[in-house]
């Protein structure tokens, strides 16, 4: 199993209980694979406490934090795409830098970004999430 990047999508999916959710997670880790969650997603997501079920599992997440580089990347993925959405430009960044699959409820975006710099980017959709922020 490749790497796995959650969007917001997947967050939000994760406090709703999604069953399908819980279960790639709990198999990737079983596999031995830390989902990364950019710390933009986290950002969109949180909105404070009680979030009980997106704090179980994001302590199976590695939080990354964005540096130059990856602002620098998504910001030309945004020009080159004409669009303005720096955090999916930042999950599809973070996804092909680690040749990880993105677990997302809107591929779309994310596959216009990958698209628009002719990378390859895999994308599963999660049902069950909507978007906020």
């Amino acid at each position: 199993m490749p790497g796995i990047v959650y969007d917001t999508g997947a967050l939000l999916a994760a406090e709703r209980r999604n069953r399908r959710l819980w279960v790639l997670h709990d198999e990737a880790l079983a596999a031995g694979i830390t989902p990364i969650v950019p710390v933009v997603v986290l950002a969109q997501a949180w909105r404070g406490g009680p979030q009980a079920e997106l704090s179980q599992l994001l302590e199976g997440c590695h939080i990354q934090a964005d540096d130059e580089a990856i602002g620098r990347a998504a910001g030309i993925a945004c020009g080159v795409a004409g669009t303005s959405d720096v955090v999916d430009a930042i999950v599809m960044v973070t996804a092909i830098q680690h040749g990880a699959i993105v677990f997302t409820s809107d591929p779309e975006d994310l596959t216009y970004l990958a698209d628009a710099l002719s990378k390859k980017l895999t994308a599963h959709v999660v049902e069950g999430s909507q978007r906020r922020c």
